[in-house]
């Protein structure tokens, strides 16, 4: 029998994680933070939760959400953009303390490539995080909190670039001159094969373990920007002369084994 599961968020990513845990025969129970939406997750099959996390405290039915499943899929992006300066390392400390007193003991938790920071050359799940950005500190900060916990069995994915379906970050590039680092590689990773790994690490029962989920080809942010502004007549970004750092290029030293990269879907449209 299938495990049930849980997922905390269920937006651009978490609802077509959710639909397909729910395709391949899985109890599914997701949250959201809008009444608006709870009748679209009924209608996929989901079990919907109104469940919302701030700084101090937790609203909705957050017990009985984690009482009905094994698993628990967190995707909960720290919401630090247009000079918002929310904790999110103590959202996650107040969702942990409600886990923690739970019987779930397995969890995915997905975090970002941005924890590396500035690292120059390959970076693999070897490579020691050096966060830069309030929201890479943040996010390395709350992968610990999990990952300690001795009674938790934590994966932890750390997602390059999102793109797929009305997101791709061309279109917040096109036109704009003077762009940095034009020679630094492109770390992304398509909507597809984000789903396909975390299902992967659900179904071969991959715990306690730490993926970096980018695609493996990494063509040049000037090349590769360019090219896709170009496919969608959009205006093209221009970017300033390269500068001597060559950027980092993030692989899985990892998931070769997992066999994903045998049918990732392409960043190239």
């Amino acid at each position: 029998m299938k495990s049930s599961i849980g997922i905390i968020g269920c937006g651009w990513l978490g609802l077509p994680l959710a639909m397909e845990l729910v395709r391949k025969g899985y109890t599914v129970n997701g949250s959201t933070t809008s009444k608006e939406k709870m009748e679209l997750l009924r209608g996929k099959g989901i079990q919907p939760y109104l469940i919302r996390l701030s700084e101090d405290r937790v609203e909705g039915p957050l017990a009985e959400f984690l009482g009905g499943i094994e698993i628990l899929i967190i995707n909960v992006p720290p919401n630090l953009r247009s000079g918002n300066k929310e904790d999110f390392v103590r959202k996650m400390e107040l969702l942990y303390g409600s886990i923690s007193v739970s019987a779930v003991k397995k969890i995915v938790w997905v975090s970002s490539t941005s924890v590396y920071g500035d690292a120059e050359g390959e970076v693999t799940e070897e490579t020691p995080p050096v966060a830069i950005t309030e929201s890479g500190k943040q996010l390395f900060a709350s992968e610990n909190i999990f990952r300690v916990d001795q009674n938790l069995q934590t994966t932890i994915v750390r997602l390059g670039g999102l793109i797929g379906p009305d997101r791709h970050p061309v279109t917040h590039l096109a036109g704009k001159i003077n762009l940095p680092n034009g020679n630094f590689p492109v770390n992304l990773i398509h909507l597809n094969d984000a789903v396909a790994i975390i299902y992967k690490i659900v179904s071969q029962g991959l715990w306690g373990e730490i993926y970096n989920g980018v695609y493996p080809l990494h063509p040049p942010k000037r090349d590769y920007y360019r090219s896709e502004a170009r496919k969608r007549g959009l205006p093209l970004p221009e970017f300033s002369p390269d500068i001597i750092k060559e950027g980092k290029t993030i692989t899985s030293c990892k998931l070769n084994n997992v066999k994903i990269f045998d049918f990732m879907t392409s960043i190239i449209g």
